[in-house]
């Protein structure tokens, strides 16, 4: 890496002062004369030094401020700059993405121009985004979701970016709909729940919402309905990906039934192939039948960066990306999707995915989310444990909850543990860690303690 920029500070992390324990030598080195001997390969590191006095940052020597940056462009000619961009080829990397991390440690995933510039294109043309539309982004930039589906998309249909807030806050996106006259919104379904949660969500005017994105985790059927109803945003569409599929592989679209719109993913975007397979035995199973998720095309990443071997292991000889994703495809091409493989719990024998669960807990009115996990058990090998969030006021027992599934779902899917949570363990990005919470759970059963 032979280059850095950086944020002067973000929350509680103090980036520059990172840097400089990292690099003492920022607080000597001239800025283009940069030699660090931690990091031999940087040569500058550019700090973006906000206007606003109370966010800047006191000068070092060694980091190249952003107006200066900006500056040294002037002395570029057009020549140049072509010069420079014939060098570029459509394949080459342009960009080290991390998955998000939410069943263990982020890996950095190697996309290209090709990967990134298309599935913006492609996504906005499913919205049918134009220039009149305003997108409204709660999403964090540093991943795919809106780096490709936010920033690139907007670009690809010269459409309104509007930046609600610097991390997600409920309240600030509602205000931006609302102030902005938003036409669309993307969120993870955590963000869609904590808008419609808030307090004041009814003083908000959303009229003027049309159309968005939920992804990033399972969308519950309940909240779509939520979105579309209560939000005005009747052509929200549900997408799939991952980071891996630069990311996205698959979305509902404005014309697709009620019930294909909050059941389904929809359908796979121009130029890109799709196919659900036996787990174990890796043939392609019949429609209908659930599998693994396996994609293949111009989407594929190139790799994970320096791990070959992990690379081998996700992206077949053929090309074919296997998602870790459970699901089922029907003979128009409408992709359901039943879980994550490494989410799927084994208890007495039978085969149980969460979603199945989260999905029907979520009708309960009480329910404001619900996240479905296995814990170990001595006797059917797995059981089964729900952590339930409450609508704020509200309370509920186990029981209760119980009752409402009996009946409704097969008697075995009825969670044994019940927990009553505030919050759940989340990634910066606002997607749960099952990972986390087993974790948390695991030490408490064996401690004896409830929640």
């Amino acid at each position: 890496m032979q280059g850095l920029f950086i944020t002067p500070r973000f929350r509680s992390s103090d980036y520059v002062q990172m840097l400089l324990e990292l690099i003492p030598e920022l607080e000597r080195a001239h800025a283009d004369r940069l030699a660090s001997q931690a990091f031999p390969l940087l040569r500058r590191v550019v700090v973006y030094d906000p206007a606003d006095p109370a966010h800047s940052v006191a000068p070092q020597p060694g980091f190249t401020t952003w107006q200066a940056l900006l500056a040294a462009g002037d002395g570029v000619s057009p020549e140049q700059l072509d010069a420079a961009s014939a060098e570029l080829d459509t394949d080459d990397a342009i960009n080290i993405q991390y998955t998000s991390g939410t069943t263990g440690f982020p890996k950095a995933v190697v996309l290209s121009h090709h990967n990134i510039l298309n599935n913006a294109y492609f996504s906005a043309r499913a919205m049918h985004f134009t220039e009149r539309d305003r997108l409204a982004v709660p999403v964090p930039f540093y991943h795919c979701f809106g780096m490709v589906l936010a920033n690139l998309l907007c670009l690809s249909a010269g459409a309104c970016l509007v930046l609600p807030c610097e991390h997600f806050d409920a309240a600030a996106v509602l205000t931006a709909i609302a102030q902005e006259r938003c036409s669309a919104v993307h969120g993870v379904p955590t963000m869609f729940i904590a808008m419609l949660e808030h307090p004041e969500f009814t003083s908000f005017d959303l009229s003027s919402l049309r159309t968005g994105i939920m992804a990033g985790a399972p969308c519950p059927p309940a909240l779509m309905q939520r979105v579309m109803q209560d939000m005005h945003c009747t052509e929200i569409l549900i997408g799939y990906g991952e980071t891996e599929a630069s990311p996205l592989t698959h979305l509902t679209s404005r014309d697709d039934s009620l019930k294909r719109r909050v059941e389904t993913v929809g359908r796979n975007l121009p130029h890109q192939e799709v196919k659900v397979v036996d787990v174990a035995s890796r043939r392609t199973v019949p429609i209908g039948a659930v599998g693994e998720i396996c994609f293949r095309g111009y989407h594929i990443m190139k790799g994970y960066y320096g791990d070959a071997e992990a690379t081998a292991r996700t992206v077949d000889a053929n090309g074919w990306l296997a998602s870790g994703d459970l699901g089922s495809m029907d003979a128009d091409g409408y992709v359901r999707i039943t879980g994550r493989l490494k989410e799927m719990i084994i208890r007495g024998g039978e085969n149980i995915y969460p979603r199945e669960i989260e999905d029907f807990v979520f009708t309960h009115p009480k329910v404001a989310a619900v996240a479905v996990f296995g814990v170990p058990d001595d006797y059917y090998g797995e059981e089964l444990m729900a952590w339930v969030q409450l609508h704020a006021g509200e309370s509920a027992t186990e029981e209760e909850l119980r009752d409402f599934c009996k009946g409704r779902i097969a008697h075995f899917k009825i969670p044994r543990y019940i927990w009553f949570v505030d919050e759940f363990p989340m990634t910066v990005t606002g997607k749960v860690q099952k990972f986390r919470m087993r974790e948390i759970a695991m030490e408490k059963l064996q401690a004896g303690a409830g929640t």
